[in-house]
């Protein structure tokens, strides 16, 4: 059993009452899990201030409390930690009480807009088939080597991010690829991690009913960058505006990535086809089982990420040509009538954008492209009648439908992005806010060669109403959606 004392190294303390030579078998954060023996860190977070429980888990038998303000009232045998951030010094003794894993193992950390978990689980796809042992922290999932952890969040808690990280020391991993939200930066939850390296994917809108302004969004992820220390690497997409924004301030050594300007690592994208890219990286040629352009600059990434980890070139190339697409991102599919369905995550303005464009690049003859997407409640509304204008201006057919609408109305969702819809495609754009209908809807109307993309939940195997998650998988509905379909035309 470590100390409090053992467990406050690193943190920046500002006072200290009572003695730190007190026994703890736990670090919370949550007044509910309070009892003897665990230290009770006071964190002010946006729904709730741990500060007004503290008072609570002393009566439970908590002796030794973590805060931003000591109370004015004290209890003499308990010990009281002042400090200035009370969700950073939680993270550091999260790391400090599972003995700081991330110094055992090379940590990468991926940030960005969109791209994130394509890079990150891709990185591990690659690591593994190269013979490595490696850990994934991503959105869809978590892996000790071939043991997958489920994921409830794109970054975990500190704990829960600790305790990961130990476990895949234990287990021998000898790298992590790690998604960073922009969440987990301003809320701490990385904080005191050892990280080799951090890769920037590129910065677009999203996340504004959190951060507020996309200047505050852009500052959280390149704080990231900013805590890096000499000893990392900070590899930044510089065909995005802000991908030298990002690494200006960083300790790390900084190396570039870029499809249309010069840089450290570049590549050409010679062929793009529904099956496959023909890239050019850095002058030598491989064939990717991923589409898009996006997936160039993602497949780029990955590349010059595992070169600056130590492998060749051909371990490089080889490894990128075996790689498969991650559930959920330009998942393809056919139905024997000719109608091709595709599944995405797409659910940022420049996501869909990405994806709708890659599409109408490799689509031929005179099929339709019918787009079904929609919008999630209680989440950034700005973005709403964005999206529903990048559906309708690039498809033949537009379906706008329910995502996950959660605590608010599916129909008014539909209304705030009809706004985004001009009067000339008003015709050529349904609303259908149930999302199986919707599917249906869109699967009917389709002809040998048209194409139907489905956006916004991908990997996501529920729908969020009112408070409850009801299963539903896009990939399963558009299965079964495109067999009716088939039925229906024999």
């Amino acid at each position: 059993m470590k100390t409090l004392k053992d467990l406050l190294y690193r943190c920046r303390i500002a006072r200290i009452a009572g003695s730190t030579d007190i026994p703890v078998d736990e670090v919370i954060s949550d007044s509910r899990r309070a009892e003897k023996n665990k230290v009770f860190i006071a964190v002010k977070g946006t729904q709730t201030d741990g500060h007004i429980y503290i008072a609570d888990v002393i009566s439970k038998g908590v002796k030794a409390i973590v805060c931003e303000t000591i109370p004015d009232k004290t209890e003499p045998d308990v010990t009281y930690i002042e400090v200035k951030d009370s969700a950073e010094t939680l993270a550091i003794m999260a790391g400090n009480y599972f003995d700081n894993p991330s110094s055992e193992i090379h940590l990468i950390g991926i940030t960005g807009t969109n791209g994130k978990t394509t890079i990150a689980t891709l990185l591990y796809q690659l690591f593994l088939q190269a013979g490595f042992k490696v850990g994934l922290i991503s959105t869809v999932r978590n892996m000790i080597n071939n043991l997958e952890i489920p994921a409830t969040h794109t970054t975990p808690d500190p704990m829960a991010l600790n305790q990961l990280l130990r476990e895949m020391v234990l287990d021998g991993c000898e790298y992590c690829f790690m998604e960073v939200s922009s969440h987990a930066i301003v809320q701490q939850r990385i904080a005191g991690l050892s990280f080799r390296g951090g890769v920037f994917s590129n910065l677009t809108h999203d996340h504004l009913d959190y951060h507020k302004t996309f200047d505050a969004y852009l500052k959280a992820k390149k704080s990231f960058f900013d805590k890096l220390p000499s000893t990392a690497f900070a590899l930044t997409n510089i065909d995005d505006r802000n991908g030298l924004v990002m690494v200006q301030n960083t300790k790390a050594v900084v190396k570039t990535l870029a499809v249309k300007k010069q840089s450290d690592f570049h590549c050409r994208i010679l062929e793009n086809h529904f099956d496959g890219l023909q890239l050019s990286i850095n002058g030598k040629e491989v064939w990717c089982r991923l589409v898009g352009n996006f997936n160039a600059y993602n497949l780029l990434s990955i590349y010059a990420t595992a070169e600056m980890l130590g492998l060749t070139e051909e371990e490089c190339l080889t490894g990128l040509s075996r790689l498969v697409p991650v559930d959920g991102r330009f998942e393809y599919m056919k139905s024997p009538t000719g109608v091709i369905g595709i599944v995405d995550y797409a659910h940022t303005p420049d996501a869909l954008l990405n994806v709708i464009s890659t599409i109408n690049a490799i689509r031929e003859g005179a099929g339709k492209l019918i787009t079904v997407v929609g919008a999630g409640g209680n989440r950034d509304k700005t973005k709403r009648p964005i999206m529903a204008s990048i559906a309708a201006e690039n498809s033949t057919l537009t379906i706008l439908t329910s995502d996950n609408p959660r605590n608010e109305d599916p129909d008014e969702i539909l209304k705030e992005m009809m706004t985004g819809v001009t009067v000339d495609r008003k015709k050529a754009t349904l609303l259908i806010s149930d999302r199986r209908q919707a599917i249906r809807v869109a699967c009917t109307m389709a002809d040998s060669g048209d194409i139907i993309l489905v956006a916004g939940k991908g990997h996501e195997t529920y729908q969020e109403i009112k408070g409850t998650k009801h299963h539903f998988d896009d990939r399963e509905e558009l299965k079964e959606a495109l067999a009716i379909n088939n039925n229906q035309n024999q």
